[in-house]
């Protein structure tokens, strides 16, 4: 995980960097002064990739060390079981369908039927996240 917190480490550096020479160069050139929807595009992108960043830095230092994550790593290191993935879920079409008819009705103003879709749609995140979930008594 120390790869990928590098990379977005690169990405707030880089998002920080534009976003002040943005400010900079519209404040001076443009005559309305700073812009700032791109301003604040650009500061937001910043600070989520810092967040997710810093979460993968995190993580990190909790899980054992990756194959990609060592310089003297070989290919075949990385062979082997990489985890569980569910063969086959409804769950994720739930999910868009939901949110579709969520995003449907945000755009026609239909406020009680992007409360239902709202609705749907944590059942259906509800159903993914508990799919293969079994009681702390069962096997």
């Amino acid at each position: 995980m120390k790869v990928e917190a590098r990379i977005f480490d690169i990405v707030t550096v880089f998002a920080f960097g534009v976003a002040i020479i943005y400010g900079v160069l519209t404040a001076a050139y443009a005559p309305s002064g700073v812009e700032p929807v791109g301003l604040v595009a650009l500061i937001l992108t910043g600070g989520l990739s810092l967040l997710v960043g810093t979460y993968f830095r995190f993580v990190s230092r909790r899980i054992e060390g990756r194959p990609e994550d060592r310089p003297d790593a070989e290919i075949s290191d990385g062979a082997g079981e990489l985890g569980f993935f569910s063969p086959g879920s409804y769950w994720p079409i739930a999910m868009a369908a939901a949110a579709a008819l969520t995003g449907v009705a945000m755009a026609f103003s239909q406020w009680w039927m992007a409360v239902l879709g709202g609705i749907a749609l944590l059942i259906a995140i509800g159903g993914l996240v508990f799919e293969y979930h079994v009681g702390p008594n069962e096997e």
